[in-house]
Formats: structure tokens, sequence, C-alpha cells
């Protein structure tokens, strides 16, 4: 019998002694501090999750009744299609792009599921990288730290276009518009479509036309990332662009994501959709796309596809759903003002008419990044080195005690 000894002497090096420690994720790595924090007060503005005022994830009363449905029909727990439950898919065309859309109609959008709006990501680079012939993606600068990790990990050159001016808290508008007119044709651009992760800054309909028409006149195929429709304005005005994309460009990529809309994160359920040339066209996209999921996850999960399709297929539970998001984006409106009003009154040397101006989760709220950590070391209040905070993580017990920090380390 080989003793431990032995058995370290007689084995090879192997490749996995090599392996570095891989760099800490920075949205993740604040969550992991923030957990080994002892302070009784510490308080998380890094990760990206709704709250309700209590400071609690809610589980949304539609997605209760709808399980309470589905716990009824009793169904068997099997496999799914590759692309994903064939009800959720037409659901999620119908409430993306709309009953009435000529694509729709024409059969030229094609849906799969996928695994939260990360995996749709993932499923349309994958895509684009086996069948574009140029191999790189632009992506705003900021963005989502995700999204440049994702793209190279397909194979992708990732590039930046300008999108936040951080000496005017506004979109370096006219800096996008430059890029975009640079860029070879056949470029894919990753666009969000609302609640502009980081920044919380959108771009006005004015500027989207703008936007509409270079890349047409540039042959660019936009992806636009919508993982907070409804988190802006409204479910019907926040899809509203990916519809004006779809009915004006000939592709379009689209990922969204219904983590957050319906408080349902540990489920992964969200979609990746293209919009192409004609049904043919669409039906040999699909044939590959499906090809791609097959050899990474082969099919998707069913729970949180069911409940999705539930709401999205019930009048009365759509309706119920739609006034519950709606009671959020308001929840999360009235932390954005108030966070504004404190940090005014505490600092009347500064403008922070800004924060008012962002919308949905996120907020630039002008920390740096020796701020960020100041606030992490004296105040246990945990935001993101770039200064991103989740205005949805402030409730009426703890934004006094975030405003006066800010305040003292701004």
């Amino acid at each position: 019998m080989l003793n431990g000894n032995t058995m370290s002497k007689s084995t090879p090096e192997t490749f996995f002694s090599a392996i570095p420690m891989a760099m800490r994720d920075p949205i993740l790595g604040i969550t992991e501090a923030f957990n080994a924090d002892t302070n009784p007060e510490k308080i998380n503005l890094g990760v990206g999750v709704y709250y309700d005022d209590n400071g609690k994830v809610p589980q949304l009363q539609c997605v209760r009744e709808a399980e309470a449905v589905m716990l009824k029909k009793a169904m068997p727990h099997t496999y799914l299609p590759i692309d994903g439950l064939p009800s959720f898919i037409t659901a999620v065309q119908k409430m993306v792009f709309g009953e009435d859309n000529p694509a729709l109609r024409e059969g030229r959008i094609i849906t799969t599921q996928a695994l939260g709006g990360t995996g749709a990501l993932r499923i349309g680079a994958d895509f684009l990288r086996r069948f574009s012939p140029n191999p790189q993606v632009w992506i705003s600068d900021p963005s989502w730290e995700n999204h440049r990790a994702l793209f190279e990990a397909s194979g992708f050159t990732v590039n930046a276009y300008p999108y936040y001016d951080a000496a005017t808290r506004s979109i370096n508008f006219n800096g996008m518009v430059e890029a975009f007119q640079s860029m070879p044709e056949g470029t894919a651009v990753v666009l969000h479509a609302c609640c502009h992760n980081p920044t919380g800054l959108d771009l006005s309909e004015g500027q989207w036309d703008e936007i509409m028409a270079v890349i047409q006149e540039r042959s660019l195929v936009p992806f636009l990332d919508m993982a907070y429709q409804g988190f802006a304005q409204s479910l019907e005005a926040d899809g509203r662009i990916v519809r004006r994309f779809s009915e004006n460009c000939p592709y379009v990529l689209v990922s969204n994501s219904y983590s957050k809309s319906f408080s349902l994160y540990g489920e992964r359920i969200g979609a990746f959709s293209l919009v192409t040339r004609s049904a043919d066209e669409a039906a040999r996209a699909l044939s590959q796309v499906k090809r791609v999921i097959r050899t990474n996850y082969s099919n998707p999960a069913r729970h949180g596809a069911d409940i999705v399709t539930t709401v999205l297929t019930s009048p009365e539970l759509y309706t119920m759903w739609d006034n519950e998001l709606s009671e959020m984006r308001s929840r999360i409106r009235q932390m954005r003002e108030r966070l504004a009003q404190d940090l005014s009154a505490l600092r009347e040397d500064a403008d922070f008419h800004y924060i008012t101006l962002q919308n949905g989760l996120f907020s630039y709220s002008g920390l740096g990044k020796e701020q960020a950590e100041t606030l992490r070391n004296d105040h246990s209040i945990y935001a993101l080195d770039t200064g991103r905070i989740c205005v949805a993580a402030l409730n009426s017990a703890n934004i006094g005690r975030v405003a006066k920090a800010i305040a003292r380390v701004l």
C-alpha cells in the first residue's frame, strides 16, 4: 500500500501546479468582503439586486400565484428542448418585440431560453464568433464588468466606445457617435437598452435615432442587452428601443433577463433573440444557435421558464406583475431623489442633481476608488471602486447613514 509520502514522491508535476490565482470578480469580491465584515451596521451597495424597504429580496405575489397554478398541474420533470420551453419562447417574443412586429409575423425572429441574461449574452457571443468575419466587438466605456470577460472568452477582441463623461457626469454622446462612425462594417456593438449598467444614464429618443442611423449607415451589428426592462419608465417604454431596432436593422441580437423584474435571481431565466432578414435565414441561424447550446449545457431548466410563461400568458397575473414592478421602480426613484436631497443638504458646495437623472438599479455616485475604500474601511459601506452603487439597496433605515458617509468622503 502506498502511503501519502510515497504517493507524493512518485506523482509527477502536472500543469495544474502552474495554475495562477484568478483575479476576483469586482462585484462578487465586494460581496465577499461584505460577508466577512463583522460590523452589524454594514451596508452592501455593490451587488445588483433589488431589495424592498426592509432590506429583503421580495417574493412577488404574481410569482407565488403562478407557482400555485403550476403546482396544481403537477407536470413531470422532463427535459426541455434545446432551445427551451416553447410556450416561454412565444410569450417572450410577444413581450419583447410586440405581437404586431413585422419581423415576428414574417418568422424572421428566433428566440431561445437562456441561463439568465449572462447566458443569453454568451449564446450570442459564441454564435457571432462562429459566423462573423470580424472578430472584434465594442462595448461602452464603462460597461458591466462581465461584458468584456464573456466576449473575450468567446474569442473576441473587445474595444470600448466613449459613453460616460466624468467631468460633466453625463453621456459623451459626440464621442460615442464618432466611435461608431469609425467602426469597420460588420462590427458588433453592445448597447444597453435601458438602465445603463453601471452609470444609470440612458440615451434620449433623439440620441437613439442618431445611433441607429449610424449603425445602418455603417452596417454594424447591434447587440442589445436588456437586463432591466421595466425599471426605467415602464415595460412598454423600456422595450420600445428593441422594437425600433428590429424594424429598422437587418440584424439585431437581443439578450433579456427576468432575474430583476421577477425577483427570480436563483432561477437563471432569460432569453436570447436574433432578428434576421428572412424566415429561411432565421431557420438556419436557429440550427446553429442550438448547436452552441447543445455543446454548452444541452438544454435549460424548466421552473423559472414555467413561472415567467404563466405570468406573461395570464392577463390577471401580468397586470399584477406590472403593478408590482411599478412599485419597485417607484421605490428606487424615491431612494434616488432622497439620496440627492440628503447629499445636497450635507454638502451645499456640490451639485447632486445628476443622481436624479439616472435610471434603474445603479448610480454612478461620483465616488473615486480611494473614497470607495474609505467608505468600506471606515464606515462598513460597500460600493464598487468605480463609484457604482446599487440604489435599490438603499432604504428608509440606512439612507441617512449612507448619505452622511458619502458626504464625508467626497
